[in-house]
């Protein structure tokens, strides 16, 4: 017996060095009973051509993180046709369903009734703590039937955008020299997860920290989830001294100078002007650079205090500077919808709209739309639509709707070049989405149709022959690129919540 003690303790004094220096096998094994992949098949819409789709496939992780719930990340759920689990990452796969996702936080929760799924697999321990100077910090993966583990080093909090919205929150940026993350893997130290990784350029991940996904998951569970709010004006840094001596705030700068306050499609109060300077927001000192020191992260973008705690409808205390004295006023938070940009950053669970006349193919813009241009479209798309990417929507211009090609028939010869303008008016009518479009063009003058676009526009006027003509063109087209319908827009009450 002392013979196999003795043995015991030489064979965990071997391991020690290894758990030590951070052992890949040694330190991911804890986590298999945790960490499930995950399977997406799904119709993958072809932007260009709105009336094709092909089927796609994509692998993600999940995290059991309670009772029959398995967390991941939004991307790639949307126009889902099956989803399935595996765990031990080999053998059976198994039918899943999406139990509640939210686009706008970048968030799942996946279950299965297959009751056999569930046996030895454990929750997870999601820590709001943020790590500390000196942990170790792994991110784990299923990979080619093992459960990798990598070393990531802790570089920053920051705030970011989320990947599939304009919401900005705290997120933790690491790196790492693993390749091919971003798609919900956990982040571990110390034996917790402290986050999920929602994307990865080069070296750097992008993490969604546990303390936001906690508040998340909190919410839904109470039944309390009312969509996250954000800050909705836009405001630049205090650094001009003239400015601050012109506002007359004395003492050193400080604050933020409020340069534009949209209209509220919420009929929420316009509390704020342009040139107000904002000193504090619920009780956080705004520096001249727009920060805050955070109590739990440090030194963070204002933006961050719209969703600290925060939900859309809820109250912002601010201390602001306006007509050269100071000012308390409550900012209510108005709700983000992607309808509130002028081009809208996320389509989900529909198919592109469309509309084609007489070869002429109609699509609303949006960043679905200009993302065809590649990962750097911002770069690559047209700059006469990447420049409205940045605008609000208003009553009088909630959406825009471009000419995106033209099919070639003999109805529309001379016009089968142009393409990627910004429609005006149709027919004397202001149009500002497809449904506007297909009412229009229900109203022909002297049976034609005038298409005009935005005065910006190159080509400003297009004009088309309405009635048997343009019907039978518009047939003639659809045959020839097998198309099955001309007209294609989704109902709102179907679109993205």
């Amino acid at each position: 017996m002392k013979y196999l003690h003795l043995i015991t303790i030489l064979v965990w004094a071997a391991m020690l060095p290894a758990l030590a220096a951070g052992d890949p096998t040694a330190a991911a094994s804890v986590w298999e009973k945790s960490v499930v992949k995950v399977e997406v098949s799904r119709n993958l819409y072809d932007y260009y051509q709105p009336w094709n789709r092909r089927n796609d496939r994509s692998a993600k992780i999940g995290l059991v993180v309670g009772e029959r719930q398995i967390l991941t990340t939004a991307q790639d759920l949307s126009d889902r046709t099956l989803v399935r689990l595996q765990k031990g990452g080999r053998g059976k796969w198994t039918n899943a369903k999406v139990e509640w996702i939210d686009y706008y936080a970048n968030l799942a929760l996946l279950t299965t009734d297959e009751a056999a799924f569930w046996t030895g697999l454990q929750p997870v321990n999601l820590s709001g703590k943020a790590p500390a100077e000196g942990d170790k910090l792994q991110i784990i993966r299923w990979r080619e039937g093992k459960l990798e583990n990598r070393q990531a080093e802790f570089t920053q909090f920051a705030v970011r955008p989320s990947e599939l919205s304009g919401i900005s929150h705290v997120q933790m940026e690491l790196g790492s020299e693993i390749q091919g993350v971003g798609l919900g893997e956990p982040v571990v130290a110390n034996s917790h997860v402290v986050g999920i990784v929602a994307s990865q350029k080069g070296r750097t991940c992008k993490v969604i920290p546990a303390s936001f996904i906690q508040m998340i998951l909190a919410a839904r569970a109470a039944g309390n989830q009312r969509g996250l709010g954000y800050f909705h004006f836009y405001w630049q840094r205090a650094e001009n001294p003239a400015s601050l001596a012109q506002l007359r705030l004395p003492g050193e700068p400080r604050g933020v100078l409020v340069s534009n306050v949209p209209e509220r499609l919420d009929d929420g109060e316009q509390v704020l002007q342009p040139r107000d300077i904002i000193l504090q927001i619920d009780g956080f000192d705004v520096d001249m650079q727009g920060d805050y020191t955070d109590p739990d992260y440090g030194s963070l973008m204002l933006e961050n205090l719209s969703a600290r705690g925060k939900w859309a409808g809820d109250d912002v205390k601010m201390k602001i500077w306006r007509d050269g004295k100071p000012l308390d006023v409550t900012y209510r938070l108005p709700k983000y919808e992607f309808a509130h940009s002028l081009v809208p950053a996320g389509v989900f669970d529909q198919p592109p709209d469309y509309l084609i006349v007489g070869g002429l193919v109609f699509q609303p813009l949006t960043v679905p739309y200009l993302q065809r241009w590649g990962a750097e479209w911002e770069r690559r798309a047209p700059f006469r639509f990447t420049y409205y990417t940045g605008d609000e929507a208003t009553r009088e211009q909630p959406g825009l709707v471009i000419l995106s090609q033209v099919l070639p028939d003999a109805f529309n010869l001379g016009y089968q070049e142009q393409r990627g303008f910004a429609v005006d008016k149709v027919n004397g009518l202001r149009v500002t989405s497809l449904s506007g479009l297909r009412d229009a063009l229900k109203q022909p003058k002297d049976n034609f149709h005038v298409i005009d676009f935005l005065p910006n526009e190159s080509l400003q006027r297009i004009v088309l022959a309405a009635g048997d003509a343009e019907r039978e063109a518009t047939q003639r087209v659809l045959e020839r690129f097998g198309i099955a319908e001309a007209v294609q827009i989704t109902p709102k009450a179907a679109a993205q919540k």
